[in-house]
């Protein structure tokens, strides 16, 4: 149990916490639309309303999170800052994937909610424009708004109208529409058996995060959910004078209310993670661009392909990893791979299998079915973006590491491998670790072990 606290607690930690924002926003919000400022509107909608924007405010908090896990370059910033503090925080660093997934189903939980309140609100306006009682309050509320520069409750101004034509027609609508389906593409194409069987399939649509935060920013800009205005209230008094609307204007202690939306600030909570986030895309492209020179390329047996490159200014660690990209198959896609090289050589190292399209191609523009050899000039261009850190490079800063892999799984331990031998055999550097013991079994998976 001590040794589960010790490697789980802060995670939990941070989960709970997570967990715990989401769970006051949410109710926080739900009881903000319960006030005398929204009496009215709750008069034609109900508990609908604050059913409405309490999953809205807690989807702003976690499209702000939502691209920070994703941030490459930051997270390895991060983790070098912290790790001479906490290995224990580096380490939650490793799971950035799990914790933008999570994240991911949070907003797709409290989208749906938000949806489905919605309809009822829609319904709901529909029903007090076309009420057949004149003298209800809903649709007395409905008709506020018809005179020339009149302020209104309900955004539905006329009874030949319905939901439908109001969410293709509507800012609020349209792209209320237009998220929900960039986010059903990219959450349904996230699926594991898609990712590996299409990974094109998975990495073009889920570009289409730029789409749905635009479309999230956009999404308010109308307010087309309006409250009373306070300077509204200072003179109008919902709770003594809601049942008195035959009056409203003829008594100056009820006059009639004026309503307006609150302000877009979905861009609030935003506007970082995107700024962090494009800074990130700049510092991509900008490493894109610096040149790559592969020095060797080996065709290994079970269809592995291994690339030794250079690149000024290039310093990596054991078990990190680089994405690459080759323009001349496709000047979008950019995959990892983790480093087969060890620091102390003057080149770096990729090992890849061939699977998919992808590899295929790269294997092709190699010369790998060739059976001359390849001029270097005839060898494709290869941008390079990293080296990234995982737990690996903490290798040799413990006493005892187990590090258990299989097939193409076994690459970070070639780099680990590699930099032993120089340490011991060629350097006689003094680490930490004293003693490697390395295992095969039918299933090629290896054992390393490193005990004092």
């Amino acid at each position: 149990m001590g040794s589960f606290l010790a490697n789980e607690g802060l995670s939990i930690v941070v989960i709970l916490v997570w967990l715990g924002i989401n769970v006051f926003l949410f109710v926080h919000f739900y009881m903000a639309f319960l006030i005398d400022r929204w009496f009215y509107t709750r008069a034609i909608l109900g508990h609908a309303l604050s059913w409405a924007r309490a999953p809205a405010a807690c989807l702003n908090f976690n499209c702000m999170l939502i691209l920070l896990p994703v941030c490459r370059n930051l997270l390895s910033f991060l983790r070098g800052s912290i790790q001479c503090c906490s290995r224990t925080a580096a380490r939650q660093l490793d799971r950035n994937l799990t914790f933008h997934k999570l994240v991911a189903y949070m907003i797709a939980f409290h989208t749906a909610v938000h949806i489905i309140a919605h309809l009822f609100n829609f319904e709901r306006f529909m029903d007090a424009q076309l009420e057949a009682n004149m003298s209800s309050l809903p649709h007395v509320l409905s008709l506020i708004g018809n005179k020339h520069n009149e302020s209104f409750l309900n955004p539905i101004r006329n009874n030949q109208t319905s939901p439908t034509i109001v969410m293709f027609t509507t800012v609020a609508g349209l792209t209320g529409v237009v998220i929900t389906l960039a986010l059903i593409l990219m959450i349904t194409s996230s699926m594991e058996v898609i990712r590996r069987s299409y990974f094109e399939v998975f990495w073009f649509t889920h570009h289409l995060f730029i789409i749905f935060f635009i479309g999230l920013v956009l999404h308010g800009i109308k307010r087309i959910v309006r409250g009373q205005t306070l300077d509204s209230l200072k003179k109008h008094n919902p709770i003594t004078c809601h049942s008195e609307f035959e009056r409203w204007g003829l008594d100056q202690d009820c006059p009639e209310p004026k309503f307006m939306g609150n302000p877009p600030g979905t861009w609030k909570w935003v506007v970082g993670p995107m700024f962090l986030y494009l800074c990130e895309r700049l510092v991509r492209f900008y490493r894109s661009q610096q040149k790559v020179v592969i020095t060797k390329v080996v065709m290994h047996p079970s269809k592995t392909l291994e690339l030794q490159m250079k690149k000024k200014g290039f310093r990596m660690e054991v078990g990190q990893y680089v994405f690459l990209q080759c323009p001349s198959i496709s000047q979008l896609e950019w995959h990892p791979f983790t480093l087969t090289s060890a620091p102390e050589e003057d080149h770096f190292s990729v090992h890849i299998r061939l699977q998919g399209d992808w590899t295929e191609a790269l294997y092709i523009a190699c010369g790998g079915d060739r059976t001359r050899l390849q001029e270097a000039w005839e060898l494709p261009r290869i941008a390079v973006d990293g080296p990234f850190g995982t737990a690996s490079e903490d290798v040799f800063r413990y006493e005892v590491v187990m590090l258990v892999g299989a097939g193409i799984g076994v690459t970070p331990f070639a780099s680990i491998l590699k930099s032993v031998w120089y340490k011991h055999v060629q350097e006689n550097t003094n680490v930490f670790t004293k003693k490697v013991r390395v295992r095969r079994g039918f299933y090629c998976v290896i054992l390393f072990v490193c005990v004092p």
